[in-house]
């Protein structure tokens, strides 16, 4: 029964939520046995071509540091090896027992998005336990307080219509990690959900995110991350290609070996007992000197990583916008990027030498390595140099190949806001997304890599940077 007379039923002026699901697996063997095969069959050319060179017939090339290359490529054939956690509880460790804390940390953000945000946790068919808002100190380009005070009064008298406890606090601006630390210190509840303020979540999303904690050694899940800005304009429909490597790709297969290094804070869920040992220390690590004010992902997984086992739960789907301006675009990668280089010293430092993050940050600085290399070679080389023609033809063959193998990925994913012309488009439209990372994102990383020092800006907005745009859409159900 919906009570939309005591204000449980659809935020007014919210539009109705979108949903996303998993495909089911007898879909995803097809699709993942073209990878499997062409990557295997792949791998084994190279080696025969490796083998040969190594007894003489072929001195002096380059097939070991391609075949190198290519197996440094490991995750593309294990991420389709990925499915939804569904373990069956282990004594005392029912999903359904646990108690579930939402912390939601706002600053600039739009009041569209923000309701639509919380709308969609107060809609969970799991319901949650508490949900617990902090605005960073939000405030307007001119420096006055930059306040939600309807949102706010309608999200608590809507919780409480509910049965779901909330609150809100506003706290003098000190960055995410503080915001969130501000609720969670003190909080008593078995999982911490984090939950980006301009993100939707899919009804089922918190459900499908507690079941893998039906296995205790399960201390994080990270969500599965969908563009939900992907139509706006030709920036976010590159984005939406740009995410899948690394939320299809490499967190699924990390997610087999049961490693996953960085949950996206978009939506990620965590075993409290870690999250709460390491307040005072989450919120002020430093690095060089300087307060690390980016990176608060990766550094929860990092907790969940020292404690147990992380995994990627593929049918825990959430909506976040992503820039619109390629100026916020390219900030944003800066930070992350920063981030990521900082954290891989921390993994390299204090995971086991033997275990697989360890390796898997090595392998992936040396992929970076051989892609600066080769090149170098092939041009210094005056045996290689008549064959350029011939080696960029190949390596574009090859790039085009991977980009289509990757965006195969598209299709694991279902939701009700992409036609399946949308679909087909995006997909034809990867090499596209191969090359922007080529020509634009490897050297800005390595500039980040270079600057990583510089870790104490946000680098993101002074005022509201994404807006939701409202569908016409106003029917349908959210209770």
């Amino acid at each position: 029964m919906t009570h939309r007379a005591s204000g449980v039923g659809r935020w007014p002026g919210v539009p109705v939520l979108h949903r996303a699901w998993h495909r089911s697996p007898w879909l995803l063997v097809p699709l993942g046995l073209v990878p499997l095969t062409g990557f295997a069959a792949w791998v084994i050319a190279h080696a025969v071509t490796t083998v040969r060179e190594l007894l003489g017939a072929h001195p002096g090339g380059l097939a070991v540091p391609w075949l190198v290359s290519f197996v440094l490529l490991w995750w593309v054939p294990l991420s389709w090896l990925e499915r939804p956690r569904q373990p069956p509880p282990a004594p005392g460790h029912h999903p359904d027992a646990l108690t579930v804390t939402v912390q939601i940390p706002v600053y600039n953000e739009d009041p569209a998005i923000l309701r639509a945000c919380l709308h969609s946790v107060l809609v969970q068919s799991r319901p949650v336990t508490r949900i617990r808002v902090v605005d960073d100190g939000s405030a307007h380009p001119d420096g006055t307080p930059l306040t939600y005070d309807g949102v706010r009064d309608t999200f608590l008298r809507r919780a409480a219509a509910r049965g779901i406890t909330a609150t809100w606090d506003r706290t003098p601006n000190r960055g995410k990690r503080h915001a969130q630390m501000h609720v969670l210190a003190q909080d008593d509840a078995d999982i911490f959900v984090t939950l980006d303020s301009d993100s939707v979540l899919d009804p089922d999303a918190v459900a499908e995110g507690l079941k893998p904690f039906a296995d205790p050694a399960v201390q994080s899940v990270a969500g599965q991350v969908l563009v939900l800005n992907h139509d706006a304009n030709a920036l976010t429909r590159l984005i939406t290609l740009l995410y899948l490597p690394f939320t299809r790709g490499l967190r699924s297969a990390q997610s087999v070996l049961r490693r996953v290094t960085i949950n996206s804070g978009t939506l990620a869920f965590y075993r409290a007992g870690p999250v709460r040992a390491a307040a005072g220390v989450y919120e002020n690590e430093r690095f060089r000197g300087r307060p690390m004010q980016m990176n608060d992902d990766s550094m929860l997984t990092f907790y969940a990583l020292l404690a147990g086992d992380t995994v990627h739960q593929p049918s825990a789907l959430v909506f976040t916008l992503v820039p619109q301006r390629w100026s916020h675009y390219l900030r944003q990668q800066m930070r992350w990027m920063r981030g990521t280089t900082v954290r891989h010293l921390w993994w390299l430092r204090y995971m086991p030498a033997a275990g697989v993050v360890f390796w898997t940050t090595v392998a992936e600085y040396l992929h970076i390595l051989l892609g600066l290399v080769i090149p170098v070679v092939l041009l210094a080389h005056p045996g290689y140099r008549p064959h350029l023609g011939t080696v960029v033809t190949l390596g574009l063959l090859i790039g085009v190949a991977m980009s289509y193998l990757m965006a195969l990925r598209l299709f694991t994913v279902g939701r009700t806001d992409m036609t399946g012309w949308q679909t087909a488009l995006l997909f034809a439209a990867a090499p596209l997304a191969a090359a922007w990372r080529t020509v634009v994102l490897r050297p800005l990383y390595l500039y980040a890599m270079a600057t990583c020092h510089r870790v104490n800006r946000w680098g993101t907005r002074s005022a509201v940077e994404v807006d939701l745009v409202t569908r016409r859409e106003t029917a349908g159900t959210g209770a």
